[in-house]
């Protein structure tokens, strides 16, 4: 069987979410032949996807360009969707050309809709993942412009065309999708490792895949704490330390901290549930999915929002210890990839252990 998959590279969420499903996939059938097209770096890949597979170095999508990590810069994207519209038709044919060479049985996006569309006009059997889509949050941001209606039309009818939108659990409503199939949450786990740190407590600062620099160097001292924070930042803080220089996975470093002050997104709020670490968290500016990631985090994990301003000035003592205050709660179960492998192995042409 040959898969296909397309993995955003708008953030690293995209892939936290494909690749444990790449994995179960690759257990199920051990002979799969694996290509991912994506603009994450191929070691970024590696990190989280285990099983052999050839690397596509391309994008199909840009979901969104930012300012950073928490704005959006809408003139941007609005002519950035405008020009991957223009001649739509010709841009689907090219895609369908391409899927063509390339023959997978399979076609797994998450969330690009160009390889679902390439994949209806060929014939492939084609799904996508996520707890977002697009065109939902093309709507939201473009919908009352003059110039929207056709595109919005167009991205509709390719996430409709698959068989199935994969939805993960926390994931937002997608009321225009009559394809939804609701699987669980999906998020790696690890194992905690001691850092070091002479029973100081570890907080790790990580906004996610996109650039968002946090004034660290200016922070006071807070007695007993360490801040973990990227090595590229070359923060000056006493007390501030490379995470890097653990030399550990993401997953792992998130069970070896005491907290993480983080944006609202998929990939690290569900592995902070998931591997019991409490979060801080800054709201995004005006970012539709964030409502549904906070209320199941709020749910299933302790966590406090913390304001802009408290991040500028680093006034966190007072919610850290809110934070570390608030009692343990269930791990959330992590049924998602497994389901989600099951309703994509249904559509396996080569391979009836699906």
């Amino acid at each position: 069987m040959h898969l296909f998959a397309d993995i955003s590279s708008h953030g690293f969420g995209h892939l936290a979410i494909t690749a444990p499903v790449l994995q179960a996939v690759a257990e199920i059938i051990p002979n799969l032949r694996l290509t991912v097209r994506s603009g994450l770096p191929a070691a970024k890949l590696r990190q989280r996807i285990y099983c052999p597979f050839e690397h596509i170095a391309a994008t199909s999508d840009f979901g969104y360009v930012m300012h950073d990590a928490l704005s959006i810069d809408l003139a941007a994207t609005a002519a950035a969707y405008r020009a991957a519209h223009a001649d739509w038709p010709a841009r689907v044919a090219a895609e369908a050309g391409f899927l063509a060479a390339l023959a997978p049985d399979l076609v797994l996006t998450n969330v690009s809709y160009l390889p679902l569309a390439g994949a209806a006009r060929r014939g492939i059997p084609a799904f996508a993942i996520c707890s977002l889509n697009w065109a939902d949050l093309f709507a939201h941001f473009f919908g009352r412009q003059t110039w929207a209606a056709p595109i919005h039309a167009e991205m509709l009818a390719a996430y409709r065309s698959a068989r199935a939108f994969l939805r993960v659990t926390p994931g937002m409503p997608m009321a225009a999708l009559d394809n939804l199939h609701d699987v669980g949450p999906i998020a790696a786990t690890g194992r905690r490792h001691d850092l070091g740190l002479n029973g100081d407590k570890a907080v790790l600062i990580a906004m996610g895949g996109i650039d968002h620099r946090l004034p660290v160097d200016n922070w006071p001292r807070l007695p007993g704490i360490r801040w973990l924070v990227a090595a590229d930042w070359r923060c000056t803080h006493p007390d501030a330390v490379a995470y890097e220089s653990f030399g550990l996975g993401f997953t792992d470093l998130l069970c070896s901290v005491d907290a993480i002050v983080t944006k609202p997104g998929y990939g690290t709020f569900t592995e902070a549930a998931c591997n019991g670490l409490p979060v801080l968290y800054q709201r995004r500016d005006d970012w539709p999915e964030q409502d549904c990631l906070i209320e199941w985090l709020q749910r299933n994990l302790p966590c406090l929002e913390i304001s802009a301003e408290g991040l500028q000035t680093g006034s966190l003592a007072k919610s850290l210890k809110a934070l570390w205050g608030q009692p343990a709660t269930q791990r959330p179960a992590l049924t998602g990839a497994a389901e989600a492998t099951a309703a994509i192995c249904r559509y396996s042409p080569t391979d009836s252990r699906c």
